[in-house]
């Protein structure tokens, strides 16, 4: 057999080992007592829900703080409209604002290749991804995350989409390794992707 990856069969196999030595006379001596191992069981299994608990406090953390920063943009751009409309788009007058009149429209470029994607940080079946913003090209509305199966045929597939350069992607396949990239998106079109990286989950 061989040893198991998931931490569900983890758990299983730990089980299965310490209900099998106890008292068991074919295995007279075994090097970790089985009340040794339980313990370690529990501390592992403990840890593991710590850090469930952890990742949804995390989310609630950042849903609330992008909740209240989505209010506080909302309220600016409706003060900064009417101060645009009140002194006729006057640069100097705005600058008291710390804003500036509305800029001559341009044509939108796509965005060049995000830099330096690299995992931050990784369990079972969950990752963290970070990179940099293009270094030339249009500004990036948006990032699209793909994946694909690190095999012959690996087909890229969406992953996710991140408005900021950081993303965790859960519920990602247990047992396998995936190539990860990021492509810039904005309205001019999508960019060339960036480097790629490599995780097994």
């Amino acid at each position: 057999m061989r040893f198991p990856k998931t931490e569900s069969k983890i758990r299983a196999l730990a089980q299965n080992i310490i209900a099998g030595l106890d008292g068991n006379p074919n295995f007279p001596s075994p090097p970790i007592l089985p009340a040794d191992l339980q313990s370690r069981l529990n501390a592992a299994v403990s840890s593991a829900d710590a850090q469930v608990m952890a990742q949804a406090a995390a989310k609630q953390a950042t849903d609330i703080k992008q909740a209240a920063f989505d209010d506080l943009i909302t309220d600016m751009k409706t003060v900064l409209h009417y101060a645009e409309d009140t002194v006729h788009d006057d640069d100097a007058k705005l600058s008291e604002l710390g804003w500036g009149g509305r800029a001559e429209p341009h044509s939108l470029e796509v965005p060049g290749q995000p830099r330096l994607l690299e995992v931050l940080r990784q369990g079972a079946g969950w990752l963290t991804l970070d990179w940099k913003k293009p270094a030339d090209g249009g500004a990036p509305a948006s990032y699209r995350i793909e994946r694909r199966e690190l095999t012959e045929n690996g087909i890229w597939t969406l992953a996710g989409i991140s408005v900021d350069t950081e993303v965790t992607l859960n519920d990602q396949k247990h047992g396998k390794e995936w190539e990860y990239r990021v492509i810039a998106v904005n309205k001019a079109g999508d960019g060339e992707p960036g480097n790629t990286v490599t995780a097994l989950l």
